[in-house]
């Protein structure tokens, strides 16, 4: 008897989009926006990331330089250059979980091309 019940209480809930004339997204295209978004995700990906990782490579050769060459006796320098290099390690590991989390969002969300590809087309007969 419950089984009956609760299926006739999921017929309606069937037809609700029909009833209520609910909107079928059959487009593929957020216009301007979704150009918005595509470029600031090519812009994150194809240039700010790798000029921070860039600016973090030069900081940890610097701190090489520092903690092998110029603090070959200096304590001072060799603790400088250590903490350089370790600040910089640690920044590759946070710009390496932004890129993973960026394009993480863009895959799930559809805007790593033209098109939002996540969004349903229903076929109207």
């Amino acid at each position: 008897m419950k089984k009956i019940l609760s299926s006739l209480l999921l017929i309606p809930a069937v037809f609700l989009p029909l009833v209520s004339s609910a909107q079928i997204a059959n487009s593929s295209d957020a216009g301007p926006f979704q150009a918005l978004l595509v470029n600031i995700v090519t812009f994150i990906n194809d240039i700010l990331i790798p000029f921070i990782i860039a600016i973090g490579f030069l900081f940890f050769v610097w701190g090489m330089f520092l903690y092998f060459i110029l603090g070959g006796a200096d304590d001072e320098k060799k603790l400088k250059g250590r903490s350089l290099m370790i600040h910089a390690t640690i920044g590759f590991v946070v710009i390496i979980i932004f890129f993973g989390v960026v394009n993480l969002l863009t895959s799930s969300t559809g805007l790593e091309g033209e098109a939002l590809r996540n969004i349903p087309a229903v076929e109207i007969p």
